[in-house]
């Protein structure tokens, strides 16, 4: 029986950035945790950085070259594809600076484990008593913003769609979910719920709210040195209407 969490990290010039440390550390108190290491068409030196990771943990690290950049979402597709012929029963992806601690891991594997229904958890950062969220004012308020359009469009009551902390069962893994390359390169997240709806309405599978669950972080906070810029904004905004026509998703669900 396939056993174990494998997760897909998308890096893009990340050679001065990543902890490496974090990881092999990670990688020494959990054996039950694979890697899948995706270098994102990156211009420094962080393809030989993953490389050297992996040599020195073995199998369980394995590293995905790709030959230019095309995105977080992308990388993330390819690795996915890659850690799914591994065999691992859980696959994910996270987000290298390691915003989510890997603590969360197993907190998200729970959730799956308790409900055998459930194929996705995703993480969401809900600023609460007895959680430690810390959050840019700048990165928060419009984040909200855009999750609150993609909650509409998808006619689902999601908090935190763009936490970079997702899980799933493997084996439950619906056919071909992963094969078309997304069609934004930062909101595959959405698409991935996207295409779970399409699938519903087309009669291929149950709706989105029966197999993803969200997950309250008791931990996430913001790393120096972030991608995301201010005119991200605006691009995520563009990128959920692309989400919509693509998908179709103003029609109505069959009853």
């Amino acid at each position: 029986m396939a056993s174990g969490v494998r997760l897909v990290v998308p890096c893009f010039d990340e050679a001065d950035r990543l902890d490496v440390g974090a990881f092999r550390a990670r990688l020494a108190q959990d054996p039950d945790l694979a890697l899948t290491l995706v270098d994102d068409g990156s211009r420094d030196g962080t393809r030989a950085v993953l490389e050297e990771l992996a040599r020195d943990a073995g199998p369980r690290v394995e590293v995905v070259a790709l030959p230019h950049n095309v995105g977080k979402g992308e990388a993330v597709r390819a690795g996915v594809l890659a850690a799914l012929r591994s065999g691992a029963a859980y696959v994910g992806w996270w987000d290298a600076d390691l915003a989510t601690p890997f603590a969360e891991v197993a907190r998200l594997r729970t959730t799956l484990e308790e409900r055998p229904a459930a194929w996705l958890a995703m993480g969401a950062r809900v600023q609460a008593l007895g959680a430690r969220i810390e959050r840019r004012a700048l990165r928060h308020y419009p984040g909200r913003f855009v999750a609150a359009r993609v909650a509409r469009m998808l006619r689902l009551p999601t908090y935190d769609t763009q936490c970079g902390a997702k899980l799933f069962r493997a084996e439950a893994t619906p056919a071909g979910l992963f094969d078309a390359p997304f069609v934004t390169r930062w909101l595959f997240d959405v698409e991935v719920l996207a295409r779970l709806e399409r699938r519903h309405r087309d009669g291929e599978g149950p709706p989105p709210e029966d197999v993803v669950v969200e997950v309250p972080l008791l931990s996430w906070r913001d790393v120096p040195g972030s991608k995301v810029r201010p005119t991200d904004f605006f691009r995520a905004l563009w990128g959920v209407r692309r989400i919509r026509r693509h998908y179709r998703l103003t029609r109505r669900r069959p009853r």
